[in-house]
Protein backbone atom coordinates (compact mmCIF):
# COMPACT_ATOMS: atom_id res chain seq x y z
CA UNK A 1 0.00 0.00 0.00
CA UNK A 2 1.18 3.45 -0.83
CA UNK A 3 2.33 6.00 2.05
CA UNK A 4 -0.10 8.63 3.55
CA UNK A 5 1.44 12.06 3.28
CA UNK A 6 4.08 12.68 5.69
CA UNK A 7 1.82 15.74 7.38
CA UNK A 8 -0.97 13.54 7.71
CA UNK A 9 1.39 10.80 9.57
CA UNK A 10 2.62 13.67 11.64
CA UNK A 11 -0.63 14.54 13.40
CA UNK A 12 -0.59 13.71 16.52
CA UNK A 13 -3.76 11.76 18.49
CA UNK A 14 -6.36 13.69 19.82
CA UNK A 15 -6.04 12.49 24.02
CA UNK A 16 -9.58 14.09 25.08
CA UNK A 17 -11.37 11.47 22.55
CA UNK A 18 -8.92 8.92 23.80
CA UNK A 19 -9.65 8.85 27.18
CA UNK A 20 -13.42 9.50 26.13
CA UNK A 21 -14.06 6.52 23.72
CA UNK A 22 -12.15 4.34 26.69
CA UNK A 23 -14.69 5.71 28.81
CA UNK A 24 -17.69 5.06 26.47
CA UNK A 25 -16.33 1.15 26.70
CA UNK A 26 -16.00 1.10 29.98
CA UNK A 27 -20.03 0.25 31.58
CA UNK A 28 -20.86 3.20 34.42
CA UNK A 29 -18.19 5.15 33.74
CA UNK A 30 -18.96 9.07 34.18
CA UNK A 31 -17.60 10.64 31.33
CA UNK A 32 -16.44 14.45 32.53
CA UNK A 33 -14.09 14.79 29.78
CA UNK A 34 -15.70 16.19 26.75
CA UNK A 35 -17.77 18.99 26.51
CA UNK A 36 -21.04 17.86 25.42
CA UNK A 37 -24.20 19.89 26.93
CA UNK A 38 -27.02 17.84 28.30
CA UNK A 39 -29.96 19.79 28.29
CA UNK A 40 -32.99 18.57 25.50
CA UNK A 41 -32.75 20.63 22.05
CA UNK A 42 -35.57 23.41 22.62
CA UNK A 43 -38.81 22.68 20.47
CA UNK A 44 -39.23 24.90 18.39
CA UNK A 45 -35.40 24.59 17.55
CA UNK A 46 -36.44 20.47 16.15
CA UNK A 47 -39.76 21.74 15.03
CA UNK A 48 -37.89 24.00 12.40
CA UNK A 49 -35.30 21.35 11.23
CA UNK A 50 -38.07 18.72 10.80
CA UNK A 51 -40.29 21.55 8.38
CA UNK A 52 -36.95 21.85 6.12
CA UNK A 53 -36.89 18.33 5.88
CA UNK A 54 -41.21 18.32 5.37
CA UNK A 55 -40.77 21.10 2.46
CA UNK A 56 -38.05 18.88 0.90
CA UNK A 57 -35.95 22.14 1.11
CA UNK A 58 -32.69 19.66 1.00
CA UNK A 59 -31.15 21.58 -2.03
CA UNK A 60 -28.31 23.46 -2.35
CA UNK A 61 -27.65 26.61 -0.25
CA UNK A 62 -25.46 29.70 -1.56
CA UNK A 63 -22.18 28.64 -0.22
CA UNK A 64 -22.40 31.08 2.40
CA UNK A 65 -25.42 29.82 3.55
CA UNK A 66 -29.17 31.46 3.80
CA UNK A 67 -29.47 34.76 3.92
CA UNK A 68 -31.18 35.06 6.79
CA UNK A 69 -28.94 32.76 9.20
CA UNK A 70 -26.28 34.94 8.07
CA UNK A 71 -28.15 38.47 9.31
CA UNK A 72 -29.17 36.62 12.51
CA UNK A 73 -25.79 35.90 13.31
CA UNK A 74 -23.95 39.49 12.37
CA UNK A 75 -27.62 40.86 14.02
CA UNK A 76 -26.21 38.90 17.62
CA UNK A 77 -22.77 39.81 17.06
CA UNK A 78 -23.51 43.40 16.44
CA UNK A 79 -25.75 43.65 19.44
CA UNK A 80 -23.50 41.90 21.82
CA UNK A 81 -19.96 43.20 20.36
CA UNK A 82 -20.76 46.46 19.29
CA UNK A 83 -18.87 45.65 15.92
CA UNK A 84 -20.64 46.86 12.75
CA UNK A 85 -20.37 43.61 11.06
CA UNK A 86 -22.72 42.88 7.79
CA UNK A 87 -24.34 39.79 6.84
CA UNK A 88 -21.88 39.94 3.67
CA UNK A 89 -19.07 39.38 6.07
CA UNK A 90 -20.74 36.20 7.86
CA UNK A 91 -20.15 32.46 6.15
CA UNK A 92 -22.02 29.80 7.82
CA UNK A 93 -19.71 27.44 8.31
CA UNK A 94 -20.51 23.14 9.40
CA UNK A 95 -19.17 23.28 12.91
CA UNK A 96 -16.38 25.74 14.61
CA UNK A 97 -13.80 23.13 13.95
CA UNK A 98 -14.74 23.67 10.30
CA UNK A 99 -14.59 27.50 10.49
CA UNK A 100 -11.48 27.40 12.05
CA UNK A 101 -9.87 24.89 8.88
CA UNK A 102 -11.58 27.30 6.51
CA UNK A 103 -9.98 30.26 8.04
CA UNK A 104 -6.39 28.94 8.30
CA UNK A 105 -6.73 27.18 4.59
CA UNK A 106 -7.66 30.86 3.42
CA UNK A 107 -4.02 32.26 5.31
CA UNK A 108 -1.89 29.83 5.90
CA UNK A 109 0.73 28.42 2.81
CA UNK A 110 3.15 25.17 3.79
CA UNK A 111 6.08 26.08 6.35
CA UNK A 112 3.96 28.81 7.32
CA UNK A 113 3.92 29.04 11.63
CA UNK A 114 1.16 29.94 13.24
CA UNK A 115 0.97 30.82 16.81
CA UNK A 116 -1.80 28.78 18.85
CA UNK A 117 -2.13 29.23 22.86
CA UNK A 118 -0.22 26.52 24.97
CA UNK A 119 -2.33 25.16 26.70
CA UNK A 120 -4.95 25.28 23.97
CA UNK A 121 -7.24 22.85 21.78
CA UNK A 122 -6.02 20.44 19.93
CA UNK A 123 -7.20 20.95 17.06
CA UNK A 124 -5.34 24.02 16.91
CA UNK A 125 -2.30 22.52 15.96
CA UNK A 126 -4.05 19.22 14.23
CA UNK A 127 -5.37 21.50 11.54
CA UNK A 128 -2.16 23.44 11.00
CA UNK A 129 -0.39 20.58 10.22
CA UNK A 130 -2.70 18.96 8.20
CA UNK A 131 -1.92 22.48 6.03
CA UNK A 132 1.48 21.49 5.86
CA UNK A 133 1.60 24.68 8.81
CA UNK A 134 4.09 24.76 11.72
CA UNK A 135 2.30 25.43 14.94
CA UNK A 136 4.09 27.29 17.61
CA UNK A 137 2.71 27.41 21.16
CA UNK A 138 2.90 30.80 22.90
CA UNK A 139 2.76 29.89 27.12
CA UNK A 140 0.22 30.65 29.21
CA UNK A 141 2.05 29.86 32.56
CA UNK A 142 0.24 29.13 35.91
CA UNK A 143 2.21 31.94 37.36
CA UNK A 144 0.79 34.25 35.81
CA UNK A 145 -3.33 32.84 35.57
CA UNK A 146 -2.49 31.52 32.43
CA UNK A 147 -3.21 34.58 30.76
CA UNK A 148 -0.85 35.46 27.71
CA UNK A 149 1.60 37.58 27.69
CA UNK A 150 2.39 39.98 24.52
CA UNK A 151 6.27 39.74 25.41
CA UNK A 152 6.10 36.25 25.25
CA UNK A 153 4.23 36.17 22.00
CA UNK A 154 6.57 38.64 20.13
CA UNK A 155 9.25 36.67 21.27
CA UNK A 156 8.44 33.73 18.94
CA UNK A 157 7.28 36.09 15.75
CA UNK A 158 9.83 35.03 12.96
CA UNK A 159 9.57 36.17 9.23
CA UNK A 160 7.61 32.95 8.66
CA UNK A 161 4.27 33.89 11.31
CA UNK A 162 1.27 34.17 9.36
CA UNK A 163 -1.33 33.80 11.86
CA UNK A 164 -2.25 34.64 15.79
CA UNK A 165 -4.76 32.46 17.38
CA UNK A 166 -6.82 33.85 20.51
CA UNK A 167 -9.31 31.80 22.45
CA UNK A 168 -11.42 33.37 25.07
CA UNK A 169 -13.43 31.72 27.24
CA UNK A 170 -10.62 28.92 26.62
CA UNK A 171 -11.15 25.94 26.37
CA UNK A 172 -9.62 23.95 28.27
CA UNK A 173 -8.82 26.24 31.04
CA UNK A 174 -12.12 28.95 31.49
CA UNK A 175 -9.48 32.02 31.23
CA UNK A 176 -11.38 35.08 29.85
CA UNK A 177 -9.25 37.80 28.43
CA UNK A 178 -9.71 41.00 29.62
CA UNK A 179 -10.74 43.94 27.09
CA UNK A 180 -7.32 45.75 27.78
CA UNK A 181 -5.48 42.69 27.23
CA UNK A 182 -7.35 41.58 24.10
CA UNK A 183 -6.72 45.27 22.67
CA UNK A 184 -3.05 45.13 23.10
CA UNK A 185 -2.54 41.43 21.79
CA UNK A 186 -4.65 42.69 18.35
CA UNK A 187 -2.10 45.67 18.68
CA UNK A 188 0.73 43.22 18.62
CA UNK A 189 -1.11 41.35 15.47
CA UNK A 190 -1.26 44.80 13.42
CA UNK A 191 2.33 45.92 14.80
CA UNK A 192 3.94 42.75 13.00
CA UNK A 193 1.52 42.63 10.34
CA UNK A 194 -0.09 39.16 11.17
CA UNK A 195 -3.62 37.80 10.83
CA UNK A 196 -5.81 36.54 13.84
CA UNK A 197 -8.28 34.03 14.30
CA UNK A 198 -10.80 34.21 17.14
CA UNK A 199 -12.31 31.06 18.48
CA UNK A 200 -15.21 32.49 20.25
CA UNK A 201 -16.84 29.16 21.08
CA UNK A 202 -17.87 29.63 24.87
CA UNK A 203 -18.66 33.62 24.35
CA UNK A 204 -22.03 32.99 25.62
CA UNK A 205 -20.85 31.76 28.71
CA UNK A 206 -18.73 34.04 31.22
CA UNK A 207 -19.28 34.89 34.93
CA UNK A 208 -18.87 37.96 36.20
CA UNK A 209 -16.78 39.54 33.53
CA UNK A 210 -17.60 40.42 29.67
CA UNK A 211 -16.43 38.38 26.97
CA UNK A 212 -14.99 41.21 24.27
CA UNK A 213 -13.99 40.01 21.02
CA UNK A 214 -11.07 40.87 19.13
CA UNK A 215 -12.84 42.44 16.38
CA UNK A 216 -13.98 45.26 18.64
CA UNK A 217 -10.34 46.57 17.52
CA UNK A 218 -10.23 45.96 14.02
CA UNK A 219 -11.88 48.09 12.00
CA UNK A 220 -13.72 47.84 9.19
CA UNK A 221 -11.02 48.84 6.00
CA UNK A 222 -10.26 46.62 3.37
CA UNK A 223 -6.46 45.94 3.77
CA UNK A 224 -6.28 46.70 6.80
CA UNK A 225 -8.75 44.39 9.20
CA UNK A 226 -7.22 40.98 10.38
CA UNK A 227 -9.62 39.48 12.45
CA UNK A 228 -11.41 36.21 11.93
CA UNK A 229 -14.01 35.34 14.25
CA UNK A 230 -15.02 31.30 14.25
CA UNK A 231 -18.33 30.98 16.52
CA UNK A 232 -20.59 27.78 17.16
CA UNK A 233 -24.08 27.10 18.31
CA UNK A 234 -23.07 23.47 19.12
CA UNK A 235 -22.01 24.92 22.72
CA UNK A 236 -24.34 28.29 23.00
CA UNK A 237 -27.73 25.75 22.06
CA UNK A 238 -26.40 22.24 22.42
CA UNK A 239 -26.29 21.93 18.73
CA UNK A 240 -23.07 19.66 18.99
CA UNK A 241 -24.40 16.94 16.06
CA UNK A 242 -26.30 19.49 13.43
CA UNK A 243 -22.80 21.33 12.99
CA UNK A 244 -23.71 24.64 12.81
CA UNK A 245 -21.46 27.69 13.39
CA UNK A 246 -20.56 30.71 11.34
CA UNK A 247 -16.70 32.55 10.28
CA UNK A 248 -16.75 36.07 10.40
CA UNK A 249 -14.17 37.40 8.10
CA UNK A 250 -12.81 41.06 7.41
CA UNK A 251 -13.96 43.16 4.79
CA UNK A 252 -13.18 42.44 1.00
CA UNK A 253 -12.51 38.82 1.10
CA UNK A 254 -16.29 37.65 -0.27
CA UNK A 255 -14.98 36.32 -3.21
CA UNK A 256 -12.31 34.08 -2.13
CA UNK A 257 -13.96 33.11 0.61
CA UNK A 258 -16.69 31.30 -1.46
CA UNK A 259 -14.15 29.85 -3.56
CA UNK A 260 -12.64 28.17 -0.69
CA UNK A 261 -16.16 26.84 0.93
CA UNK A 262 -16.97 25.66 -2.07
CA UNK A 263 -13.70 23.47 -2.41
CA UNK A 264 -14.31 22.33 0.95
CA UNK A 265 -17.64 21.75 1.52
CA UNK A 266 -20.23 23.35 -1.07
CA UNK A 267 -22.42 24.64 1.84
CA UNK A 268 -23.90 23.50 5.45
CA UNK A 269 -27.04 21.27 5.36
CA UNK A 270 -30.46 23.08 4.96
CA UNK A 271 -31.69 21.63 8.14
CA UNK A 272 -28.99 22.64 10.27
CA UNK A 273 -29.45 26.03 8.74
CA UNK A 274 -32.94 26.55 9.45
CA UNK A 275 -32.88 24.84 12.98
CA UNK A 276 -29.86 27.32 13.79
CA UNK A 277 -32.24 30.26 12.16
CA UNK A 278 -34.63 29.09 15.01
CA UNK A 279 -32.40 28.94 17.97
CA UNK A 280 -30.69 32.42 17.28
CA UNK A 281 -34.03 34.00 16.83
CA UNK A 282 -36.37 32.16 19.00
CA UNK A 283 -37.03 32.15 22.48
CA UNK A 284 -33.64 32.25 24.50
CA UNK A 285 -34.70 30.31 27.90
CA UNK A 286 -32.24 27.36 26.67
CA UNK A 287 -28.74 29.89 27.09
CA UNK A 288 -29.96 31.20 30.25
CA UNK A 289 -30.88 27.83 32.01
CA UNK A 290 -27.28 26.40 30.14
CA UNK A 291 -25.65 29.22 31.75
CA UNK A 292 -26.92 29.32 35.46
CA UNK A 293 -26.38 25.71 35.11
CA UNK A 294 -22.69 25.66 34.54
CA UNK A 295 -22.18 28.42 36.54
CA UNK A 296 -23.77 26.40 39.83
CA UNK A 297 -21.96 23.43 38.65
CA UNK A 298 -18.30 24.67 38.43
CA UNK A 299 -19.03 26.30 42.09
CA UNK A 300 -19.96 22.70 42.78
CA UNK A 301 -17.37 21.62 41.69
CA UNK A 302 -14.92 23.78 42.83
CA UNK A 303 -16.07 22.87 46.66
CA UNK A 304 -15.34 19.26 46.33
CA UNK A 305 -11.96 20.29 44.84
CA UNK A 306 -11.57 22.82 47.79
CA UNK A 307 -12.17 20.22 50.28
CA UNK A 308 -9.74 17.56 48.65
CA UNK A 309 -6.99 20.51 48.68
CA UNK A 310 -6.66 20.50 45.03
CA UNK A 311 -5.32 23.54 43.23
CA UNK A 312 -7.51 24.65 40.58
CA UNK A 313 -8.05 28.00 37.67
CA UNK A 314 -10.98 29.82 38.30
CA UNK A 315 -13.29 29.64 35.59
CA UNK A 316 -14.48 32.94 33.94
CA UNK A 317 -15.88 31.17 31.23
CA UNK A 318 -16.61 28.23 29.51
CA UNK A 319 -17.99 25.08 31.37
CA UNK A 320 -14.58 23.33 32.18
CA UNK A 321 -12.17 23.65 35.46
CA UNK A 322 -8.71 23.16 34.98
CA UNK A 323 -7.23 21.03 38.32
CA UNK A 324 -3.72 21.02 39.05
CA UNK A 325 -3.72 16.75 39.73
CA UNK A 326 0.45 16.87 39.69
CA UNK A 327 0.71 15.28 42.99
CA UNK A 328 -1.22 12.27 41.86
CA UNK A 329 0.49 11.59 38.16
CA UNK A 330 3.85 12.28 39.05
CA UNK A 331 4.86 13.78 35.91
CA UNK A 332 2.60 11.81 33.42
CA UNK A 333 -0.78 12.92 33.67
CA UNK A 334 -1.90 11.25 30.50
CA UNK A 335 -1.37 7.68 32.00
CA UNK A 336 -2.70 8.74 34.96
CA UNK A 337 -5.93 9.42 33.64
CA UNK A 338 -6.27 6.32 32.17
CA UNK A 339 -5.45 4.53 35.34
CA UNK A 340 -7.57 6.35 37.38
CA UNK A 341 -10.02 5.26 34.90
CA UNK A 342 -9.49 1.58 35.32
CA UNK A 343 -9.36 2.09 39.11
CA UNK A 344 -13.03 4.53 39.38
CA UNK A 345 -14.76 4.79 36.67
CA UNK A 346 -14.09 8.61 35.80
CA UNK A 347 -12.96 10.11 32.69
CA UNK A 348 -11.15 13.23 32.66
CA UNK A 349 -9.17 14.81 29.91
CA UNK A 350 -5.44 15.05 30.42
CA UNK A 351 -3.82 18.24 30.56
CA UNK A 352 -1.21 16.79 28.06
CA UNK A 353 -4.03 16.95 25.59
CA UNK A 354 -4.18 20.83 25.54
CA UNK A 355 -0.32 21.10 25.54
CA UNK A 356 2.91 20.38 27.32
CA UNK A 357 2.04 23.36 29.81
CA UNK A 358 -0.44 21.17 30.77
CA UNK A 359 1.28 18.46 32.25
CA UNK A 360 0.16 17.37 35.78
CA UNK A 361 -3.16 19.28 34.97
CA UNK A 362 -6.58 17.76 33.78
CA UNK A 363 -9.93 19.48 32.22
CA UNK A 364 -13.21 18.55 33.72
CA UNK A 365 -16.02 19.11 31.91
CA UNK A 366 -18.99 20.99 34.10
CA UNK A 367 -22.09 20.58 31.69
CA UNK A 368 -23.29 17.15 32.77
CA UNK A 369 -25.73 16.14 35.38
CA UNK A 370 -24.86 18.00 39.06
CA UNK A 371 -24.82 14.29 40.73
CA UNK A 372 -22.75 12.37 38.01
CA UNK A 373 -20.48 15.40 38.40
CA UNK A 374 -20.11 15.55 42.34
CA UNK A 375 -19.42 11.71 42.66
CA UNK A 376 -16.87 11.37 39.92
CA UNK A 377 -14.80 14.30 41.64
CA UNK A 378 -15.63 12.54 45.13
CA UNK A 379 -13.33 9.86 43.73
CA UNK A 380 -10.39 12.17 43.33
CA UNK A 381 -7.45 11.64 45.78
CA UNK A 382 -6.99 13.80 48.52
CA UNK A 383 -4.30 16.56 47.87
CA UNK A 384 -1.07 14.90 50.15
Amino acid sequence: MPELAAHVRDVPINQIREITEAAWRTPGALVLSIGEPGFPLPRHVLDAGMACLDRDETNYTPNAGIPALREAFAARFREQQGCEVGADRVYVVDGAQQGLHFAMSLLLSPGDEILIPNPGYPTFAMTSWLLNAVPVGYPLYPDHGFQPRTGDIEALITDRTRVLVLNSPSNPLGAVLSEDLTKELVELARRHDLWVISDECYEAFTYDVPHVSPARFDGDVPGEARVFTSLTLSKTYGLTGLRIGALVCPPGLEQKMNNVMESIVSCVASPSQYAALAALTGPQDYVRHAHEHYRTNRDAASAVLDSKGIPYLKADGAFYLWADVSDASGGDVRGWVRRFLAESGVALAPGTAFGSIGEGWARIALCGKRQELLDGLARLPERA
